[in-house]
């Protein structure tokens, strides 16, 4: 199958050389884990401080900000375990009914535990993403902590980060961010609006691998912190092993725990690395032009489209409401044995071009689509 035809950036990302990139990076952490040797630690932790460091670049954070977590429900669960306990019980923890569906199944099981209650703005009648004013009308100053979506992943819509936060501030909330459905497409800054925490992986736009998940969090919020999950790592001097004298880190480290794990962070390293070194207006802009293409032969199909379609308002993915009668995996599949890759939430079908997509592969979507289209009719 071409790669013109491939539309998961949503999901995963591919560039030119990607396999013989990762391929690369996993030989030479064999040769360097499997040598009878002391090098191991040195150089797993100088990758994983590459990879740390390409973080802290991409989203203009600030050094000792930045550490992995193996996703994003994980860099979540460790930041909700860190906040003192005056922060969230007996207080309001907000949320939007089209986040990712994990943080939630998370939220959900703390909310008892510590003594929070979960509110869950949802979706108004007919539609696919939860509105901004509907956000702020039920966010008061009871609401401890808010988590952000900044794109969503059933309709790629992009909320207005900069209104939510502000009026957040406004409440004396702690503002977060899930930042996973846009980063590495869409510019972001952890100061442009200044935000607590940010929660996201090294998938999709990013190219990276799973596991690679990273965790943000502002130098005040730091200092505030102290997680439930720590170990050896979360100390400023790792090998201090006096059992009465365990101490936070001053920065970031804090958040790590046992040994840290460094494969996936390895073999997305490279990737980070070839992203870095992209004209990211040029990324943007090829995603823009297709998307365009996409919603022109779209609207030509009489297609009903789930994502906005002003660009302002869309992450980097155009996602149509399927009919009743065609089948989301049915039509998936349709597609994939026609040459496109994409893929269906329901009856939400996501289809996300990147750098390696392009017209040709948006003409083979475009003809399958109508082909679906008209097999439906048929059969009708």
């Amino acid at each position: 199958m071409s790669e013109d035809a491939y539309f998961l950036y949503h999901a995963l990302g591919q560039y030119p050389g990607k396999a013989e990139d990762m391929a690369t990076a996993m030989t030479a952490f064999a040769e360097v884990w499997a040598a009878p040797n002391d090098a191991q630690w040195g150089y797993a932790l100088g990758e994983r401080a590459r990879f740390i460091n390409l973080w802290t670049d991409l989203i203009s954070a600030a050094d000792g900000t930045v550490t992995t977590c193996e996703s994003v429900t994980a860099g979540l669960s460790s930041l909700m375990g860190a906040l003192p306990a005056q922060d969230l019980k007996g207080k309001k923890v907000l949320v939007a009914a089209d986040c990712f569906p994990s943080n939630h199944f998370l939220l959900t099981g703390l909310a008892e535990r510590i003594g929070f209650d979960l509110v869950t703005v949802p979706l108004r009648q007919g539609a696919t993403w939860v509105e901004d004013e509907d956000m702020i009308a039920r966010w008061d100053d009871q609401v401890g902590l808010a988590l952000l979506t900044w794109v969503s992943s059933t309709a790629s819509r992009r909320c207005d980060l900069a209104a939510l936060v502000a009026h957040g501030r406004a409440q004396g909330s702690t503002i977060g961010v899930d930042i996973t459905q846009a980063a590495g497409l869409l510019p972001f800054d952890v100061m442009e609006p200044q935000v607590d925490f940010a929660i996201s992986t090294s998938l999709k736009w990013m190219c990276g691998t799973p596991g690679a998940g990273i965790l943000y969090v502002a130098p005040a919020l730091i200092e505030r912190a102290k997680p439930t999950l720590r170990g050896w790592f979360s100390q400023d001097n790792p090998f201090s092993w006096d059992l009465g004298a365990f101490q936070f880190a001053p920065d970031i480290r804090r958040f790590d725990s046992g040994t840290p794990s460094i494969v996936a962070c390895a073999a997305s390293v490279r990737a980070m690395e070839w992203h870095a070194r992209q004209d990211k207006a040029d990324l943007l802009a090829h995603n823009r032009t297709l998307c365009a293409q996409i919603i022109e032969g779209a609207q030509t199909l009489g297609l009903d489209f789930a994502s906005p379609l002003d660009p302002e308002a869309r992450g980097g993915s155009v996602m149509f409401r399927l009919p009743a009668d065609i089948p989301g995996a049915d039509a998936v599949a349709f597609l994939k044995e026609n040459g496109c890759m994409v893929d269906a939430r329901g009856q939400t079908l996501r289809a996300s071009p990147g750098v390696v997509t392009n017209a040709e592969g948006v003409a083979v979507l475009l003809d399958g689509l109508g082909r679906l289209m008209s097999l439906r009719q048929r059969r009708a």
